[in-house]
């Protein structure tokens, strides 16, 4: 039995994913998940919900977001989740991008006063060597530029 009536089309505004050239080319590097909207830490608030690595760069990322976008848009009010690339030089026996992530995840720890609504790593974790690799001020910089980027 056929049924003439027609479906509607929906379209939607904002793209479902967008990869940029940083993330195709860099094989190894950290990505930090913001949310619409800020959330409330003990020492302050924060759009960044998530903080990831991969080394296996654009794939990872997106089957990570896709991944973590469940658990993440479960989150009251949050509606979108921007994921955004960070890298770092490499240095020879040196993976440089697990060092960075470890970095910016106790640099949020210290500023926000616990990791990432969405991190399991690094809840129980102290500074190692991180800081021969990064000021710990350039960390910082790099976590208030997500935590209050407008998405």
């Amino acid at each position: 039995m056929s049924n003439n009536k027609k479906l509607t089309i929906k379209t939607h505004g904002n793209a479902a994913i967008t990869i940029n050239r940083h993330a195709v080319k860099a094989e190894k590097l950290v990505y930090l998940a913001q949310a619409n909207k800020s959330f409330t830490y003990p020492h302050g608030k924060s759009r960044i919900v998530y903080i990831g690595t991969t080394k296996d760069g654009a794939s990872r990322i997106a089957s990570s977001a896709a991944a973590k976008a469940a658990d993440l848009l479960k989150l009251h009010g949050v509606t979108r989740l921007d994921f955004h690339v960070v890298t770092c030089a490499s240095r020879q026996k040196v993976k440089t991008w697990r060092k960075l992530e470890s970095g910016l995840i106790l640099a949020f720890k210290h500023r926000y006063g616990e990791v990432p609504k969405c991190n399991i790593q690094g809840k129980n974790k102290a500074w190692g060597d991180e800081l021969e690799y990064f000021t710990r001020d350039r960390l910082e910089k790099v976590l208030e530029k997500y935590s209050k980027l407008k998405p």
